[in-house]
């Protein structure tokens, strides 16, 4: 069984306390969202990966509703072998597209060669992670990233490819300019806990917060 622990990041967590001093507008966002835990665990790196090559350029919802598709066809456990007993038109069936049957088989396949090595992933340091997934056609920077601050739980990750984190930038720091230059700028502030910020920047956006105007002192 994998091993999981459930991390609770609060006022009294030490990342939190030192991102509520380096930035004013973070510190307003950490308060109106409160407390928030997740579970880290030994997480199956391919059915992440996989997952998160389904949900590339599409809403969360969608994003699901199609895996669990992949999910069902697959019994129940997406995994390597499996993916290989199906076809392409088996796999697009679930609402899979082409690009991404292809992307999946090509991530399935440097898994099956032994190119690609998930447990030594863990660990290689986040730039080493980065290139290693990048090398596969399909999988990207956001989806690197994705692995990283979700699937390994690194802690200075910054998902600046991120639509979602995005709009929530925009709004907490009132801006229209989304530029890698300026958000790493702006950003820089939140280092060396960069995904810890970026959590709770997708809880506001969950919770619904950005359709209201931010305000930093009210």
């Amino acid at each position: 069984m994998p091993k999981s622990n459930i991390v609770e990041l609060n006022k009294d967590t030490p990342s939190v306390q030192y991102l509520c001093k380096k930035c004013k507008r973070l510190a307003k966002v950490i308060e109106m969202v409160g407390p928030i835990q997740y579970t880290t665990h030994d997480e199956d790196a391919y059915t992440f990966l996989v997952h998160e090559i389904i949900e590339q350029m599409l809403s969360v919802k969608v994003g699901q509703k199609i895996y669990n598709r992949l999910e069902e066809l697959c019994g129940g456990e997406v995994s390597p072998d499996r993916i290989c007993a199906f076809s392409d038109e088996q796999i697009r069936g679930t609402g899979t597209s082409n690009a991404k049957v292809e992307y999946i088989r090509n991530i399935t396949n440097a898994i099956t060669d032994g190119t690609l090595d998930l447990e030594t992933l863990k660990q290689l340091s986040d730039e080493e992670v980065i290139t290693a997934l990048t090398k596969i056609r399909g999988i990207g920077n956001w989806t690197a990233k994705m692995y990283l601050i979700f699937g390994l739980d690194r802690q200075d990750v910054l998902p600046i490819e991120d639509g979602a984190f995005l709009q929530v930038y925009r709004w907490m720091y009132k801006t229209k300019d989304c530029s890698e230059r300026a958000v790493t700028a702006k950003c820089k502030k939140w280092k060396p806990y960069s995904s810890v910020a970026s959590r709770f920047c997708y809880r506001a956006l969950d919770a619904g917060m950005t359709k209201e105007e931010f305000h930093l002192f009210k």
